[in-house]
């Protein structure tokens, strides 16, 4: 069991919250590693995964724009993303508002790969919590998951 089972008798009433955020953190922390574990990460820096993320959710983009957004020197960000080009999991293509400027998207492939990655990440998770946990347990997680969502609404 984590901190937080410990903490719950003590008369310090931040105790108890300190030793869940601790519990809440390590046990994501665990939870991200595995969920990586079944996908195909490949060999992608975290860099080369937020680029691809951040295409996928805001669009095309230059590589200044890319840079600045993931704070980082357009110089080191054409390192990042010629790999990625490379595999032929982006592509550019001139911005139709400025022809100096290139425009970076995800080509079909990238899509498809993003897409196979998370099924298999699901498929994943929902077996393994078939398999773990019985149908009172799933039910308790079920609730879990709405307090986590308040805590990690805005």
């Amino acid at each position: 069991m984590g901190k937080a089972d410990t903490a719950s008798g003590g008369t310090n009433t931040h105790a108890l919250p300190a030793a869940l955020a601790g519990d809440i953190r390590a046990i994501v922390t665990r939870f991200k590693r595995r969920l990586r574990e079944q996908g195909t990460v490949g060999d992608f820096t975290p860099s080369q995964v937020a680029v691809l993320l951040r295409l996928e959710r805001d669009g095309p983009s230059t590589v200044s724009s890319l840079a600045r957004a993931e704070g980082m020197r357009p110089q080191s960000m054409g390192t990042t993303i010629a790999p990625l080009e490379a595999a032929g999991l982006v592509a550019g293509a001139p911005d139709p508002n400025d022809g100096r400027q290139t425009l970076l998207s995800l080509t079909d492939a990238c899509r498809t790969y993003l897409r196979e990655n998370r099924a298999a990440r699901q498929d994943w998770l929902c077996r393994t919590i078939q398999a773990k946990l019985t149908a009172d347990e799933q039910q308790h997680l079920a609730g879990a998951l709405r307090l986590l969502e308040r805590i990690a609404a805005d």
